[in-house]
């Protein structure tokens, strides 16, 4: 949930969700509908799709416990190499790198002083934690990455300013992260943006309402055409039913 949202409006939805389908067996039987009114409000909505079809694949292929490998954590849908090793870091404590945006930014500029492929990111992640101290060593990457080697970092009184590559040479421009794999880069404009645009479709659909009371609203706002393709993609993606003119959450 927190990926690519923000924890404040993630906290509310993920403590009802964890009371109502906190277990893979409970979403599981949930359905993909409930997973995904539940999503209301956290955008990126696919990832509701994804979760509960890797719900439905933990309970018939792992007896409904998530799994502790690598390749049967990245089968999953919807699970990536930053989610599969995330999962393995800190639920399991495995010593496996974690990379994420923040340590993407570590990595390039302290580490290597370069940007860096995703591949030769990961690999230098892995390289770097300590025999049984992955849970600790990747929560320190991260925070240290979001908190000080930011998108703008903070080099001054940095605790590794005497080690770091970057810094050693002079901080060369450009910056190594900001053509690193990985690494974050600005959003669009969400105002007026087809992520609003499915979104404001998603919420009519968790009503239910008929063609009229949605179609003239949305196709003033963003264009007939727009609002055609986004209602596509919803159907495509599974997010949304149309029947007899109305839309809702199949």
């Amino acid at each position: 949930m927190a990926q690519q949202t923000q924890v404040e409006r993630v906290i509310p939805v993920w403590g009802r969700f964890l009371s109502d389908m906190g277990t893979p067996q409970a979403c599981a039987e949930a359905g993909r509908g409930a997973v995904i009114r539940s999503w209301e409000g956290l955008g990126y909505h696919r990832r509701a799709v994804s979760l509960h079809a890797a719900a439905t694949e933990i309970v018939q292929s792992h007896a409904g416990v998530v799994p502790d490998d690598l390749d049967a954590l990245r089968a999953l849908p919807g699970v990536g190499q930053y989610t599969a090793r995330a999962v393995l870091a800190f639920a399991y404590e495995r010593d496996v790198g974690v990379v994420d945006t923040n340590v993407a930014r570590i990595l390039a500029r302290a580490v290597a002083g370069r940007p860096l492929t995703a591949g030769v990111s990961q690999r230098l992640a892995d390289d770097l934690v300590t025999e049984g101290r992955g849970w600790f060593h990747n929560q320190a990457m991260l925070d240290f990455g979001w908190g000080r080697c930011s998108a703008t970092p903070v080099c001054q009184g940095c605790p590794v300013r005497r080690s770091c590559a970057w810094a050693r040479a002079g901080w060369p421009s450009p910056d190594p992260a900001t053509s690193s794999s990985g690494t974050s880069r600005p959003q669009p404009r969400f105002e007026g943006s087809d992520r609003q645009l499915r979104g404001q479709i998603l919420s009519v659909a968790r009503r239910d309402a008929g063609a009229e009371a949605w179609r003239e609203e949305l196709d003033g706002q963003f264009g007939r055409a727009r609002v055609d393709r986004a209602l596509d993609g919803l159907i495509a993606d599974g997010l949304v039913a149309v029947a007899d003119g109305s839309v809702s959450i199949p």
